[in-house]
């Protein structure tokens, strides 16, 4: 068992991540008892997103216990899974309010996937960090016009639901602002000349606070809240 130094906030920002995404899954498939039938799949995605980031977080870990530094791969073989895990929580959510068609869904999920395979393309040398940047950044772009501009907005907009609408804002500043850390990060390596030398782990793992828990546990209140009036009425 490896034993950090009280000073390696590197290692100790895994530890928060990795306990927090095991709290965040607990919660979440314990919640799907507490939603209604429509909600109980939007959160097992959630659920399932977060259960990848503990696996993603261990090995990235033990990455940094064995070598001092964590190679790109430790990040993206999670963000890969978990991603389009949450796009598609995202389209289910919005489902919940009105008819969205299969096209979107395969067109959000394929995207995300893309989004994040051409960044790590990128940032392993198999393809012109600039090129993969741009194409990502594009990929990006598109999920967030489908988020403000397309169907899913429709269909959330014209709900009569207060809290499916407050839910659908805070899920989507989370794809917004939340998300940005990752191009930001693409950018400062190949671009800026960065080393990795602990700091954007850090900050990697700080974001899984918004990104990974605090994006299911938004589903699950909005979940929980809906389910709970449509009881008492």
């Amino acid at each position: 068992m490896a034993v950090f130094q009280t000073t390696d906030l590197t290692a100790a920002s895994y530890s928060v991540a990795l306990f927090g995404l095991a709290a965040t899954t607990i919660l979440l498939l314990m919640g799907t008892a507490w939603v209604g039938r429509t909600w109980k799949v939007p959160i097992a995605l959630c659920a399932i997103a977060a259960l990848v980031g503990i696996g993603a977080t261990f090995e990235g870990r033990a990455a940094w216990a064995a070598n001092g530094s964590v190679p790109i791969v430790y990040h993206y073989v999670g963000w890969m899974v978990s991603m389009p895990l949450q796009i598609m929580a995202m389209f289910f959510f919005a489902r919940t309010a009105g008819k969205l068609g299969a096209g979107l869904f395969w067109r959000l999920l394929i995207v995300a996937v893309l989004m994040v395979f051409v960044r790590y393309l990128g940032e392993a040398g198999f393809m012109h960090p600039t090129l993969a940047f741009l194409i990502g950044l594009v990929f990006w772009l598109y999920i967030l016009g489908e988020l403000y501009f397309g169907q899913m907005d429709d269909v959330v907009r014209s709900s009569t639901g207060d809290y499916l609408r407050r839910g659908y804002f805070w899920l989507r500043l989370i794809v917004t602002i939340g998300w940005a850390i990752y191009p930001l990060g693409n950018f400062l390596t190949a671009f800026a000349g960065i080393p990795d030398d602990g700091s954007l782990t850090v900050a990697y793992n700080v974001a899984d606070i918004l990104n990974r828990m605090a994006f299911g546990i938004a589903i699950l209140a909005t979940g929980a809240l809906i389910s709970n009036e449509v009881r008492h009425a």
